[in-house]
């Protein structure tokens, strides 16, 4: 007897569905044919396993497994829980009439528990899209299908509660989710707070800026001054996640494997914080099966690079790309997949290898040329795709020990939410949501200067040096502190604050 039930693959953020064909003929082998992997493969043994367990019998004939289509490669455990239900059928253990109105995916083990699976949301995605009734999977992942409304989500604990629920034997109700519910609760919940900041005004200001653009930025200065303190705090004055920028933040963390048990739908921007040692791979995405990598896991959120200098040249210079088109393409032989990457990068650094070059107290130790040495490890390219480049000093004891009250990140937010909106008006029309992802030509267009401007911008390119990036950058920030400042015109007054967060390009900085 043939029975068809259906699975599904996940490739890059979206899912595919599988047909999963079972039929016992003459003959005594277990057979999978549609270019399983290894683990695919190896849920005969799991099966024939959990069979036993609960005293059901494998077929001793030949049992044929074709998973289609047939030119996509099958990866993973998860298929277990289909397979052996289309065997049960197939040998008349089970009736299960309605099991093609389903998905079905679960890794078994040997006691025939179920375990989690990666990319749960995907698949309840692509399930309603195709117009199955639901989706049966592991209890575990139940909340994060649910999210999918109009899609029957069954969370079962194993196999006897799969195979009951679908004989009719057994009444499961579907999880119920409610999605907006959840997502206006949890919307706006930091437990980090610039209110608990003393002192460091001209770096808030920085990252105020740096967040009502959506510019990269990247921090310069002493040990314990407060860099990552500071970048922890970011997140809580970016504007809110939008709904449908929540679920596009959870797919993603869904097929990384990264929701954990009882996944529920991401409410606050993703802050990765990857060590220096990551790989390329690790930081940009790939492997034999493409997941995404911390840049993509940072989608709609902040990469903090911590000590920007030690990490690897080639992993900062495969990153290159992805700032500037927002998405990473990992290619491989058979298979092509794109991951999202827009984010806003944040980085820090010490100014050189003893860490005190520049600093107001301190006298820096370091060796003729170990400065400059010390710099280079940061390409001007990469540096050229940094928007704001800010000095961080060491806070007085003074300013540690005032009594007054630091601004709150919410009071922060409201600025930047309102210069965003302006930028979303402007932006209508062009499909960018940012100053920070204008193109060359709406530079051209957007950011006009008067005369004067003119003049200052001229004087500061030729004095630092700038490249023609450099150039865009500066006009895009200073678009961004006159949108803060609720002005149409970019006044001469916003090009200065924009030029002097070119640190790094300055004499004393010299590259």
């Amino acid at each position: 007897m043939l029975s068809k039930g259906f699975g599904s693959a996940v490739f890059g953020v979206d899912a595919q569905i599988i047909t999963i064909e079972v039929n016992i003929v003459d003959g005594t082998k277990f057979h999978l044919s549609g270019l399983p992997d290894n683990a695919v493969k190896e849920s005969q043994h799991r099966i024939e396993s959990v069979f036993k367990y609960f005293n059901y019998r494998m077929p001793r004939r030949k049992v044929v497994v074709n998973m289609a289509p047939a030119d996509i490669r099958k990866e993973g455990s998860a298929y277990d829980l289909p397979i052996a239900l289309g065997v049960l059928k197939s040998s008349g253990q089970i009736t299960a009439d309605n099991m093609e109105e389903y998905v079905i995916m679960g890794e078994l083990a040997l006691d025939g528990t179920l375990r989690p699976i990666k990319g749960a949301l995907p698949i309840a995605i692509e399930a309603r899209k195709k117009g199955f009734k639901g989706f049966i999977l592991p209890e575990e992942n139940a909340n994060e299908a649910a999210i999918v409304n109009d899609l029957d989500v069954i969370g079962v604990q194993n196999l006897i509660e799969a195979k009951e629920f679908l004989d009719g034997k057994r009444e499961i109700e579907p999880v119920i989710y409610d999605t907006r519910e959840h997502f206006f609760e949890n919307l706006d919940k930091y437990e980090a707070d610039f209110a608990h900041v003393q002192g460091q005004e001209n770096i808030k200001r920085a990252l105020e800026i740096a967040a009502a653009g959506g510019h990269n930025a990247i921090m310069i200065g002493p040990p314990g001054a407060g860099k990552t303190m500071l970048a922890k705090r970011l997140p809580s004055i970016l504007p809110p996640l939008s709904l449908h920028e929540a679920l596009e933040t959870t797919k993603i963390h869904s097929v990384a494997g990264r929701l954990g048990g009882n996944a529920q739908l991401i409410t606050q921007r993703p802050f990765r914080s990857p060590h220096h040692t990551i790989s390329d791979v690790a930081l940009v995405g790939g492997g034999g099966v493409p997941q995404p990598g911390e840049i993509s896991l940072a989608h709609n959120g902040i990469l903090f690079l911590d000590e920007l200098p030690e990490f690897k040249r080639t992993v900062l210079e495969v990153m290159r790309q992805p700032l500037e088109e927002r998405k990473v393409t990992i290619s491989r032989a058979r298979i092509s997949v794109e991951f999202p990457t827009n984010f806003m990068l944040i980085a820090s650094m010490n100014p050189c290898p003893c860490g005190y070059y520049n600093h107001p107290e301190k006298e820096c130790v370091c060796g003729s040329g170990q400065v400059q040495r010390y710099l280079n490890k940061v390409s001007g390219p990469l540096l050229d795709r940094i928007d704001l480049h800010v000095e961080v000093t060491p806070v007085s004891f003074d300013e540690m020990t005032q009594d007054r009250k630091a601004e709150s990140s919410a009071e922060i937010r409201e600025r930047v939410i309102k210069a965003r909106e302006i930028q979303q008006a402007r932006f209508s029309d062009y499909g960018i949501h940012s100053n920070a992802m204008m193109g060359s030509q709406m530079v051209k267009e957007v950011c006009q200067i008067n005369d004067a401007g003119r003049v200052l911008l001229k004087k500061a390119m030729e004095r630092l040096g700038l490249s023609a990036r450099a150039y865009d950058r500066i006009l895009k920030v200073s678009r961004t502190i006159a949108d803060l400042s609720a002005s149409e015109d970019i006044r001469i007054e916003h090009l200065a604050e924009a030029i002097q967060y070119r640190s790094l390009d300055r004499e004393g900085w010299a590259r």
